[in-house]
């Protein structure tokens, strides 16, 4: 004998989504900019110190910003970015070059 089964029939109403006024936080770009004060060594070590950036990745960063003149660093809040702009500004001046009065740029940028 075979046994016949019905399927619920689907509903032809369309889902609706409920709507919320919470917007998505904006993000934000760290932006390092180059300059002739600082080493390579120095970037690789304020990277390493502020971020945590492994060897290779900070040494890849300083790079990039030294070729382009300019590098995002990490994409986050704007608050998240502010406090780590804040510490490339107070990193200091690069030990290594006599010259070299004080820390890095670095400019946050909204992210499109």
């Amino acid at each position: 004998m075979v046994r016949m089964t019905t399927r619920p029939t689907p509903s032809r109403e369309t889902p609706t989504r409920e709507r919320t006024d919470v917007e998505l936080e904006r993000l934000y770009h760290l932006i390092l900019l180059d300059d002739d004060q600082h080493t390579y060594d120095y970037v690789i070590e304020m990277l390493a110190s502020i971020f945590g950036y492994a060897t290779e990745k900070a040494f890849a960063l300083a790079r990039m910003v030294d070729s382009q003149g300019r590098v995002i660093l990490e994409t986050a809040s704007r608050d998240r970015c502010e406090r780590h702009q804040s510490r490339i500004h107070a990193y200091g001046a690069d030990p290594r070059i006599p010259t070299s009065k004080g820390s890095m740029s670095a400019i946050v940028d909204e992210a499109f």
